[in-house]
């Protein structure tokens, strides 16, 4: 069986060990289109992460039984054409849940607590010319008592309420599928969970109900204290209008981890921010601890064998 991974510095320096030991592999840290359809000519198994699986790439692999997903979506595989074909089509789920919790709440901490301000004092020598023993000039709040709200409560969504929870904050939630499906947890409706939460969370899917779901007028509901976290997909939020409303003061913060087009364009918005105290930008890293990523490997080998 010869399998063919097209994209593997996706991963990492995680080890392939579990995937190359089922058959003959070849691993390409990257592939650009031209290489892409070369290599897959004899592939029976294919592994991408971000490749566009299409059409004209399914026909250059004559031999093609499987297809993996090294990541949970799959939307840039035709998965219709793959069907057609008689070819299935299997990703990993849930391998990143602890991770993007993990994720989440570092970026809501570091927000809520003002780590970055509060570091910078220390490290630029103003709290040794202060005279004080400490600095009560930025407010920061407890969490305990305040309002969770999340977008998208799924695996990680729950997940991230639980949390919450052990933080005394009361959780309510906006289901994007438009299925309130938690006995848990209070469903609202957008327009109240932005204008009542304290800490937004988003950790839905990109797709036509979530596509621009957090524009202008949905930050400009926020609380001027509140922030908003986006782990789940580029393009949910407006990323202009986040800019916007970060500088004019409408909201305390944000911190966003996944971007409408990845890496971030240097003109993007968000690179512009005046306050960046007030932002925290990650490269789309919440799902990639070392732990995810082992999980994630054995998925995709355990997806091999079926």
């Amino acid at each position: 069986m010869k399998i063919v991974f097209l994209d593997a510095a996706t991963l990492g320096d995680v080890s392939l060990a579990p995937i190359s030991r089922l058959g003959e592999f070849e691993c390409y840290q990257t592939s650009s289109r031209e290489e892409a359809l070369e290599r897959v000519k004899d592939a029976e198994v294919l592994i991408i992460n971000k490749v566009q699986v299409d059409k004209e790439l399914m026909d250059a692999a004559p031999a093609l039984r499987l297809i993996c997903e090294a990541a949970t979506g799959v939307n840039n595989i035709d998965l219709e054409y793959a069907a057609s074909k008689g070819i299935p089509v299997r990703n990993a789920v849930g391998y990143s849940t602890d991770s993007v919790v993990q994720m989440t709440f570092m970026m809501i901490l570091s927000l809520v607590g003002h780590c970055r301000y509060f570091d910078d004092f220390v490290k630029s020598g103003d709290y040794s010319r202060s005279g004080m023993f400490t600095n009560v000039g930025r407010m920061f709040f407890e969490l305990k008592g305040k309002r969770l709200g999340i977008i998208g409560l799924g695996n990680i969504g729950g997940r991230v309420a639980k949390i919450g929870e052990a933080f005394g904050m009361s959780v309510s939630y906006f289901s994007t599928s438009g299925t309130s499906h938690s006995k848990d947890y209070p469903s609202v409706d957008l327009d109240t969970l932005m204008s009542e939460s304290d800490v937004i969370s988003i950790h839905a899917p990109y797709n036509q109900r979530t596509a621009g779901l957090v524009g202008e007028a949905e930050l400009l509901r926020m609380k001027p204290t509140a922030y908003i976290v986006n782990m789940g997909r580029g393009g949910i939020i407006d990323e202009s209008a986040l800019a916007r409303v970060i500088d004019e003061g409408r909201i305390a913060g944000a911190g966003v981890d996944v971007f409408t087009s990845e890496p971030l364009p240097a003109d993007n918005p968000l690179m512009k921010v005046r306050d960046r105290d007030r932002l925290i930008l990650a490269p789309h890293i919440g799902w990639a601890s070392i732990e995810a990523r082992e999980r994630l490997v054995a998925m995709i080998a355990g997806n091999i064998i079926l």
